[in-house]
């Protein structure tokens, strides 16, 4: 009986030192856009539509897209028609509502189904933090003890190649790999026989980078994809399209072009806490429909967490 509050306690204080972080890394956005929203709001003396004009140019510049903020922009109006939004206070908690169920009309958990193992095909351009995002992806796994193996499928650098050997070192997990050159889908059906062999939980398989617009690269994840499925029927369970939050609303056609070549299960979103237009998730979820699977707000390991939706809206709002 001694032990559950300390226990109780213990979960408490990792939820609260991650929303910290998430508050911390998300500190240019939040000054960007909630700062920004916060100006405007507490700067009047009614809602009305000048108010609404000058949300709307906010909104726009922390990258919230054309979309979003129209949708945004005319619930509240409805609600102001309703007179249901009289003050500032309304305003601001009205439009923090409207964001997270924004957020959450694209979000779904992540699936657990598929394998033993269960591979992870991780695609995305070159410079996105791919492949530092597996690395954090194989911490967080192993450490909720399932057995993680990684593929070294950008087989065009030599040096993603080390990086990724580099990462399965650090984290103890081994690491399927060829020299630079090699054929990206023999790593990849030598990485899940492998997986299958060994019993492994997971198996992560990192992919080459080059400009989406490459038509030779789409053809390439294509024939990565369906080796591994020969291997294993039913696989890649799930494919995870990392993207560079500070590219903006960049990001948005390079998740639709992979989207239409590859079919996404799930978005990353790295280098939130270098940006102040992070914003861009509210576009993607409303334009793509892709759920948002995490979020990397820093440096480190920790720092790449599952994305909850309504955490991150307060996380923006919160002073």
């Amino acid at each position: 009986m001694k032990e559950l509050p300390e226990k109780v306690e213990t979960e408490e204080n990792k939820k609260t030192g991650f929303f910290a972080r998430l508050k911390t890394g998300l500190s240019k956005t939040r000054n960007t856009l909630a700062g920004g929203i916060d100006q405007i709001v507490h700067g009047r003396a009614k809602v009305d539509d000048a108010l609404l004009d000058e949300l709307e140019e906010v909104l726009l510049l922390a990258d919230v897209g054309i979309g979003a903020t129209g949708a945004l922009l005319d619930a509240l109006k409805k609600e102001v028609a309703a007179e249901r939004i009289r003050n500032q206070e309304d305003v601001m908690r009205s439009l923090k509502a409207h964001m997270a169920r924004l957020l959450k009309e694209g979000h779904s958990p992540e699936a657990e189904a598929g394998g033993p193992p269960r591979v992870i095909l991780v695609i995305g351009v070159n410079g996105s933090g791919k492949t530092t995002t597996i690395g954090k992806l194989a911490r967080r796994w192993k450490s909720e003890g399932k057995k993680v193996l990684l593929a070294a499928g950008d087989t065009f650098r030599a040096a993603a190649i080390e990086q990724m050997r580099v990462w399965a070192e650090r984290e103890g997990v081994p690491c399927i790999f060829q020299k630079s050159g090699a054929d990206p889908s023999a790593v990849a059906y030598d990485a899940v026989q492998a997986g299958v062999a060994r019993a492994m939980d997971v198996v992560i398989v990192d992919t080459a980078g080059r400009l989406q617009t490459n038509q030779n690269l789409m053809e390439e994840l294509k024939k990565v994809k369906r080796v591994i499925s020969k291997v294993l029927p039913g696989a890649p369970h799930e494919t995870l399209l990392v993207l560079d939050a500070s590219i903006g609303q960049n990001s948005i056609s390079q998740a639709r072009l992979f989207h239409e070549a590859m079919g996404i299960d799930g978005l990353v979103m790295t280098k939130l806490d270098g940006t102040g237009k992070g914003g861009v998730l509210f576009s993607i979820t409303r334009e793509l429909k892709i759920p948002v699977r995490y979020i990397g707000i820093g440096e480190k390991a920790e720092d790449l967490q599952p994305f909850d939706p309504a955490a991150f809206v307060e996380a923006l709002f919160s002073r």
